[in-house]
C-alpha cells in the first residue's frame, strides 16, 4: 500500500533578514487530521515559518507542497488566497461593524442560504448558536476566539496555520476553548500547524512536535518521546523544571552524591550534566536513608538540608542544599509536606529518570 500523501509539506526552508538566518533548513510534514506543534522560545523562528507557509513572506530556499502538489519554491509562487490555508493568530481580528453572522460568512462564496447554512453549522459545533447576530463586541474573549475558529473553517481549508491563538485568553478558559477547537479540527480532518511557546499547550494539543531553537528543529516526535527523551540539556528543561548534577567522566563513569553514573560514549575528563525533574527526586524518611524496599535503580542515598518549602496547590516544593558538594536540589511531594528550614533529609533519585548529557560550552 503506498504511503499517504502529506497534507502540508515544507522542506529545506530557510528564511533571512539583513544577513541573519531566522528560519534554517526546516523541513516537516502534517498528515489530513494531524495537530503538528511548532515549540519553542520567542525568536526561534516559529512565526516566520507560518508566514513563509501561508505565503504572505517569502523563504529564500526551500519548497511547500499542499497535498503533494508545489505551492512555492523561489521562483514558482500560489498567492496565498490561492493556498486553502486557513489563519488564526493571537489577535483574533473579527470586524466590529459586522454581526457574527457575517464574520463568519465573510470569506465564503454562494448562494446567501448555502452561507447561512455552513454558518450556522459552525456555530452550533462551536457553541455559539445563540450570538449569529449578536456583534463581537458583545462577545467575551473565549467567545470571540471561537468565532475566529468558525470564520477561519468556513471556507474549508485543509490546512490551519495557528499562531499562538489562545495567548490572549484567560486562564481559566484556556483549557475549554483549546479541547473545543481541538474537537472542531479533527472534525473537520483539517491538518493543523500551531505555534507556541507554552509546552503544557502543545502537549495537550498535538499529535506531534517540533521544537525548535535558532530557527532550527532540534527535536521532533510524539508529546511523551519529547518528553520523555529530551535530545539536550535545554530540551529537557523547556518542558519542566529540572536539577542538574555534575560530573567529570573516568572510566565512563561519573561520581556524584547519589554514586557512580555510567556515562557510555563519553571520553574520560568530559564534563557532563546529570539532568533529573524534580517530581524524580523522592525523599527518603529513613534516616539511614534507605526505605522498606530499596531497589538497585534507586542508587546510593544523599543528604540534604531544606532551605525552604513551598505549597504550590497540588503539591509541595522544597529546596535542598546538599552536604556531599553543596548544590542546590529541587523535589516535588504530592499534597502538603512542608520541612523546617534547616531540617536534614535523606534524597534518592531513580536512574532511569536521569538524562546525562555532555556540558555544551
Amino acid at each position: 500500500m503506498p504511503a499517504a500523501t502529506p497534507r502540508l509539506e515544507i522542506r529545506n526552508i530557510t528564511r533571512q533578514f539583513g544577513g541573519r538566518t531566522v528560519v534554517d533548513n526546516v523541513s516537516l510534514s502534517v498528515m489530513p487530521g494531524q495537530v503538528t506543534c511548532l515549540l519553542g522560545p520567542s525568536g526561534c523562528g516559529k512565526s516566520t515559518t507560518l508566514r513563509v507557509i501561508a505565503g504572505v513572506d517569502m523563504q529564500d530556499s526551500g519548497t511547500i507542497h499542499v497535498d503533494g502538489k508545489l505551492v512555492c519554491d523561489t521562483v514558482y509562487r500560489v498567492p496565498p488566497e490561492g493556498r486553502s490555508i486557513g489563519l488564526m493568530f493571537q489577535d483574533f481580528a473579527l470586524f466590529p461593524h459586522l454581526s457574527v453572522e457575517d464574520n463568519v460568512a465573510f470569506g465564503l462564496k454562494g448562494a446567501r442560504g448555502q452561507k447561512r447554512a455552513r454558518v450556522e453549522d459552525l456555530l452550533a459545533r462551536v457553541g455559539l448558536s445563540g450570538a449569529i447576530d449578536k456583534f463581537p463586541h458583545q462577545l467575551s474573549g473565549g467567545e470571540q476566539q471561537r468565532v475566529a475558529l468558525a470564520r477561519a473553517l468556513a471556507p474549508r481549508p485543509s490546512i490551519m496555520l495557528m499562531d499562538e491563538p489562545f495567548s490572549g485568553l484567560d486562564e481559566r478558559l484556556k483549557d475549554d476553548i483549546r479541547d473545543a477547537t481541538l474537537d472542531v479540527l479533527k472534525e473537520e480532518g483539517t491538518a493543523v500547524l500551531l505555534v507556541t511557546h507554552e509546552p503544557d499547550e502543545a502537549m495537550r494539543m498535538a499529535d506531534d512536535i517540533a521544537l525548535m531553537r535558532g530557527g532550527r528543529i532540534v527535536q521532533q516526535g510524539a508529546p511523551y518521546n519529547v518528553y520523555n527523551a529530551p535530545v539536550d540539556r535545554a530540551a529537557a528543561g523547556f518542558f519542566s523544571d529540572i536539577n542538574v548534577i555534575t560530573g567529570t567522566v573516568q572510566g565512563a563513569l561519573v561520581d556524584t552524591a547519589f554514586g557512580e553514573f555510567l556515562a557510555p560514549g563519553h571520553r574520560d575528563g568530559t564534563r557532563v550534566d546529570i539532568v533529573i525533574r524534580p517530581q524524580h527526586l523522592r525523599i527518603d524518611f529513613d534516616r539511614d536513608g534507605r526505605g522498606p524496599n530499596p531497589t538497585p535503580q534507586d542508587g546510593v542515598p544523599a543528604r540534604g538540608i531544606v532551605q525552604r518549602a513551598r505549597f504550590m496547590g497540588r503539591e509541595s516544593l522544597v529546596e535542598f542544599r546538599m552536604d556531599y558538594d553543596g548544590s542546590i536540589l529541587r523535589a516535588t511531594v504530592p499534597s502538603v509536606f512542608m520541612p523546617k528550614p534547616g531540617t536534614p533529609l535523606w534524597l534518592m533519585l531513580r536512574r532511569e529518570r536521569c538524562f546525562v548529557f555532555p556540558q555544551r560550552d
